[in-house]
């Protein structure tokens, strides 16, 4: 126990010693541990706790609840996404080579740092997407890579906050906030009701928005590692790692849900014309089989087209027409 108090005082120390002053005061920036806290808490609580909370009631609905919820995520995002693009990268004040994080107390470099703690706190609110799959019972939605990128977010985030408030790696908040801009208008569309499922084709170019989305971040951050600027290269590789790592991720998403969806189409629409296939081959042979036994009983009615049949095959006459032919016969003769 003690060992860990001095591992905690040691870390402290570090934060004091390295960390920004501006955000030291700010909510949840003074340690890392109530922001790994409620990391660890969203995920036994989405994972473990609330499925089974639910294991024995009915989902909830949610529909209007989950109106408000995508409408606020829109605005909220649209507003982040302001708020960095005009502190910088949206003005040409930001250079996108090489952007060392100002330490000053400008007003708009303050705004960029004030901006950088309310993406911060976007990332807990975005639990609650999470949250609402729990309460409904869409268990599928829970997925490993839902879990890992909404878990990991805040505390990568906190990071930055905490160190690195500005300059370089705030690239990543501004195309992650336009991302959740499109994102929440889909999702706020499916929670208006089927009657807007006609404006939902797009989702899986959603999928790959967010995969470019990762890539673009990757190209940007690493490109320090090649070029002179003053910006902590440790930054460079968390950035780009996690950009690595949520692309391979939302690649194995997409090949999971819309290849196999693709293939599985394709095997059901053959299945589809082979059933109409075979269903249309029956309806002919019926459709022969009426012919042929209308023939059949136009020709000899009470079984004897049967029999007649029989003596085309085998060469053997009906008894019926044998006694028929006869008297016709003798009368023949007598006649001669």
């Amino acid at each position: 126990m003690a060992l860990i108090m001095k591992y905690i005082d040691s870390m402290h120390h570090y934060m004091d010693k390295y960390g920004d002053p501006r955000t030291k005061e700010w909510p949840l920036m003074s340690s890392p541990l109530p922001t790994l806290a409620l990391c660890l808490g969203y995920v036994y609580l989405v994972k473990v706790l609330g499925p089974r909370l639910m294991e024995n009631r009915k989902p909830f609905q949610l529909k209007n609840t989950l109106i408000v919820y995508n409408f606020v995520q829109v605005v909220f995002s649209a507003w982040l996404f302001y708020e960095i693009g005009v502190s910088g990268w949206l003005t040409g004040h930001y250079n996108f080579r090489c952007q060392p994080v100002d330490y000053s107390n400008h007003p708009k470099t303050l705004r960029m740092v004030h901006a950088c703690w309310w993406y911060y706190f976007s990332k807990f609110t975005e639990f609650f997407d999470t949250f609402f799959f729990v309460m409904r019972k869409k268990s599928s939605q829970v997925s490993t890579l839902h879990v890992i990128h909404h878990g990991c977010m805040p505390m990568s985030v906190w990071f930055g906050v905490k160190f690195t408030p500005g300059g370089h790696s705030t690239f990543f908040g501004l195309l992650n906030t336009f991302v959740h801009i499109v994102m929440y208008t889909y999702y706020l569309f499916t929670a208006l009701g089927p009657q807007f499922q006609k404006y939902l084709w797009w989702k899986k170019y959603l999928t790959a928005l967010q995969m470019v989305q990762f890539v673009l971040i990757m190209v940007h951050a690493f490109q320090l590692l090649f070029i002179d600027c003053n910006y902590p290269k440790a930054f460079v590789w968390w950035i780009g790692m996690h950009a690595v790592m949520f692309f391979f991720l939302f690649n194995e998403f997409y090949q999971n849900t819309y290849k196999v969806q693709k293939k599985r189409a394709a095997a059901a629409k053959k299945r589809e014309a082979e059933a109409l296939l075979l269903q249309q081959q029956q309806q002919q042979q019926q459709q022969n089989g009426h012919v042929a036994n209308g023939s059949a009983n136009g020709t000899l009615s009470n079984g004897t087209g049967n029999k007649a049949a029989d003596y085309y095959v085998r060469g053997d006459l009906p008894a019926e027409m044998e006694l028929t032919q006869r008297p016709a016969t003798n009368t023949h003769t007598a006649a001669q």
